[in-house]
């Protein structure tokens, strides 16, 4: 940032920016249009990658999947890896398993391996909150929690509470991605939308010093990890009146591009 003759504080225009995401598939997603808008490039690139554990890693967590009535799942990754581990264990899933879903995106995701019958399969509107009321319907059955070694505590916590059994599997991990190929370039801002992308950032440039590339969080524990890294937080969101990541980061091109 500099300053001009009166000594008020000038902000850099922001040119490119890079998402730490992979990029929409829709060529029409909220992205696309505000590269185009403000002419403006924006890069997509995942800092993490999910990789799956292997049947024997499952087997050492001594984790019977067929002792369970109920499977929770909050992903489409831990649907994917579940249903994985299941065929490599040749396990084959009783037609009677319920399932909780923490959003009907990842219900209707679901019907990618099994046949949804509504009386076994529960779903939340959002978050891990919303399902909390359908555990206490369903108090008696003995829950597995397919999930990935870095997972909030919401779900466990309640379960425990609660007095509700429940086991947890790790089924796969998130991992830094290899951004070395990035070495060289800048963006004038890198948006993130969680802490394992700002820890990936640091596993691949230790050295890394923000300077005037401003930085851009989604979400109060992204947020969070920013601030604990040293960094400084430029655009936040949701806020009140930009409850997406394009909104707010809009709202800040407005400002430091001066239009």
């Amino acid at each position: 940032m500099a300053n001009d003759i009166a000594g008020k504080e000038v902000k850099k225009a922001v040119k490119s920016i890079l998402v730490s995401q992979p990029e929409p598939a829709n060529q029409n997603s909220p992205y696309h249009k505000l590269g185009e808008k403000y002419g403006i490039k924006i890069d997509f690139r995942p800092f993490i990658e999910v990789k799956g554990v292997t049947a024997k890693e499952f087997r050492s967590q001594k984790i019977n999947i067929l002792e369970h009535t109920a499977v929770i799942f909050t992903s489409r990754n831990a649907i994917d890896h579940f249903f994985r581990l299941c065929k490599e264990l040749k396990v084959e899933v009783p037609s009677d398993m319920k399932y909780f879903c923490i959003s009907e995106q990842t219900a209707n995701y679901l019907q990618k391996y099994i046949v949804v019958r509504k009386r076994k399969l529960f779903t939340g509107y959002k978050t891990a909150r919303d399902m909390f009321d359908l555990f206490k319907k369903h108090k008696s059955e003995k829950y597995l929690f397919p999930c990935s070694d870095i997972r909030k505590e919401d779900i466990p916590n309640f379960m425990d509470e609660a007095g509700i059994e429940m086991n947890e599997a790790i089924i796969y991990r998130t991992v830094a991605a290899d951004l070395s190929d990035l070495s060289d370039i800048f963006y004038d801002m890198i948006a993130f939308f969680s802490p394992s992308g700002i820890k990936s950032l640091f596993t691949n440039f230790p050295d890394f010093e923000q300077k005037e590339t401003r930085i851009a969080a989604f979400g109060p524990t992204t947020a969070s990890a920013v601030r604990d890294a040293g960094l400084h937080l430029d655009v936040e969101a949701p806020l009140p009146n930009a409850p997406s990541m394009t909104g707010a980061i809009e709202l800040y091109i407005k400002e430091a591009n001066d239009l």
